[in-house]
């Protein structure tokens, strides 16, 4: 790989205005760049993996999360490690380039030294150099692909679906798609994607018959090796988003049908078998030690950035489980070496994607360029500056998500506030200003309305209750892989080694105890019944208002819970 001179020198800007020491990597951008994406062909079956890109077309900020609680089993076990305790697992030193890719530490710092990472354009040219090296590599794309933008909300998806198809996309599996709604997905499949892109789920069916709804796999031919592509889209679509968008499908983990739609693969001659799965990693990792006959599964969801697969032993022999981040922010790639019908041997590499040390794709960048044309005055509108970093991202809470609950308690007039625990939404460091298109990409979801609600104290410690089995339950299988719902105004105690039904404590209002007779007005958004549509202003317009007003954003003070349970857990940065 190489620098021109121009992009030689506007790392070396970047790197400087960070005000950080500069390593000999960085300092030596065109070497380290070799280094980083020099990737040495290996074996003779490439796989090329995307996921969860929640519609970035452009190079972002993203800060990877402080909190990722694991127990139990998951206790001290990837993907439940943060911070210092993840590069210690994988074995990267601080104040690197891995560091900052792969966690929190020195955010800020590292951000500006560093500079943004995704966009489109530069994954573009990161596949192209990995292709140009992997005669027939695939490149599959776990899902959480066309939502996450306001482009995206505006163009009904199609936005992505034209990037991914230049891109190059070849397999691909479901969550955030379905809630474009069944009619215009299909729409996508049959017409948009015919002849380019597969859409694989296994554990899609329709509610009246049981019958498939997708591809339950492809099988493709690569360098002579008929390699099985299985797919295993978000099982619990209907729950975690409305089902009146899907009402026609059912979905679930379908364990007893992905072993026989792995054995049906391998009796139609697979020399290898993959996963491409939307269930999040714990669910992986339990799947896999289930299931005989999968070599590895690609996973999604979680939006884990995991530089190493876990190898999980099961009946069958081994699977490898691996999940790669989010955002556009890595390029997983699996090399398999194939002789006599098996697996030889394996490498695997999560390439972090920067966007200073990869040029544009010149055809990609002059997609995005006419597809965000039309909607650059409304992007562009600045709303307020921030003086401390922006982000999503922990078990508990973030600052954007604190900024959103501050929204709602102030222009609802209410005394709490809930906001789903999503995990995708881009980041900003202090001093940026707020466009439009940042508050877009923590809300840009097809139910955004807003709510107020008159809830009993009980009724609240019921919807902290569930939310937080739905993340903390001791089966992964139980577990929806978001993170808890984020609060206002109320301040509590978390303990998430009780048993159900007792995690919440100390429910507490203004120095009052919450009276669980007691009525209290809640605001929130993105309700998933039906009866909910248009129940009240789009959350963006709720968030845009009140930035107006308030012009600049001061360091956000997050409501945290009070954790018990969780002294010396390695899923917190120390």
């Amino acid at each position: 790989m190489s620098m021109n001179r121009r992009e030689f020198l506007q790392v070396m800007a970047v790197a400087a205005a960070g005000g950080m020491s500069l390593h000999s990597e960085l300092a030596q951008a065109e070497k380290g760049a070799a280094r980083l994406y020099d990737l040495p062909q290996f074996g003779n079956v490439s796989l090329l993996h995307i996921t969860d890109c929640h519609a970035q077309l452009q190079p972002i900020y993203f800060r990877e999360p402080n909190v990722n609680l694991g127990f139990g089993d998951q206790f001290g076990k990837v993907p439940h490690l943060v911070g210092d305790r993840l590069l210690k697992h994988f074995g990267f030193k601080p104040n690197t380039l891995e560091a900052h890719a792969y966690t929190c530490l020195n955010f800020e710092q590292a951000a500006r030294t560093y500079g943004k990472v995704g966009g489109f354009a530069h994954l573009a040219t990161l596949v192209k150099r990995m292709k140009a090296t992997r005669p027939g590599a695939l490149l599959l794309d776990g899902g959480d692909t066309w939502q996450g933008s306001g482009t995206a909300l505006w163009t009904n998806a199609q936005d992505m679906v034209d990037a991914c198809k230049a891109l190059g996309v070849n397999i691909m599996t479901l969550h955030w798609e379905s809630t474009v709604g069944e009619a215009r997905l299909k729409e996508i499949e049959e017409k948009d994607f015919a002849g380019h892109v597969d859409i694989v789920a296994q554990n899609v069916k329709t509610t009246d018959f049981g019958d498939p709804v997708f591809k339950p796999y492809v099988m493709k031919n690569i360098n002579g090796v008929p390699v099985a592509i299985v797919g295993q889209a978000f099982p619990y679509t209907p729950i975690a988003n409305p089902r009146w968008q899907i009402p026609n499908w059912s979905y679930g983990i379908q364990e007893d049908n992905m072993q026989k739609t792995v054995d049906e693969a391998r009796a139609a001659g697979a020399q290898v078998v993959v996963v491409l799965s939307h269930n999040g990693m714990d669910v992986d990792l339990k799947m896999a030690s289930r299931i005989k006959g999968i070599d590895a599964i690609l996973g999604g969801h979680t939006h884990d950035g995991m530089p190493a697969p876990v190898v999980v032993k099961n009946g069958g022999g081994q699977t490898l489980v691996t999940n790669a981040g989010s955002n556009g922010k890595y390029l997983g790639v699996l090399d398999f070496d194939v002789r006599n019908g098996r697996i030889a041997d394996f490498r695997y590499k999560l390439l972090p994607v920067f966007a200073n040390l990869l040029p544009a794709d010149r055809d990609m960048q002059a997609l995005i360029d006419k597809a965000r044309a039309p909607y650059l005055s409304q992007l562009n509108e600045k709303l307020a500056v921030t003086e401390g970093t922006l982000y999503r991202r922990g078990n508990f809470n973030g600052t954007f998500d604190q900024l959103i609950l501050d929204a709602l308690m102030a222009v609802k007039d209410a005394e709490i506030a809930f906001s789903p625990g999503f995990r995708w939404g881009t980041s900003l460091l202090p001093g940026q200003p707020i466009r439009m298109e940042h508050v877009l990409d923590q809300t840009a979801i097809t139910y955004p309305w807003t709510t107020v609600t008159n809830m009993s104290g009980e009724t609240i410690k019921t919807v902290l209750e569930d939310v937080c089995d739905n993340l903390f339950n001791p089966d992964p299988y139980y577990q929806q892989g978001g993170d808890m719902v984020r609060v206002g105004g109320l301040q509590w105690t978390c303990d998430p080694t009780a048993k159900m039904g007792q995690r919440i404590q100390n429910m507490m209002l203004k120095g009052s105890p919450i009276d669980p007779a007691k009525t209290y007005k809640v605001a929130g958004w993105a309700p998933v019944s039906e009866e909910a549509k248009n129940a009240g202003a789009p959350i963006w317009e709720v968030v845009a208002t009140y930035l107006r007003d308030i012009k600049t954003v001061r360091p956000v003070k997050l409501n945290l819970p009070t954790l018990r349970g969780a002294a010396n857990n390695p899923g917190i940065a120390s």
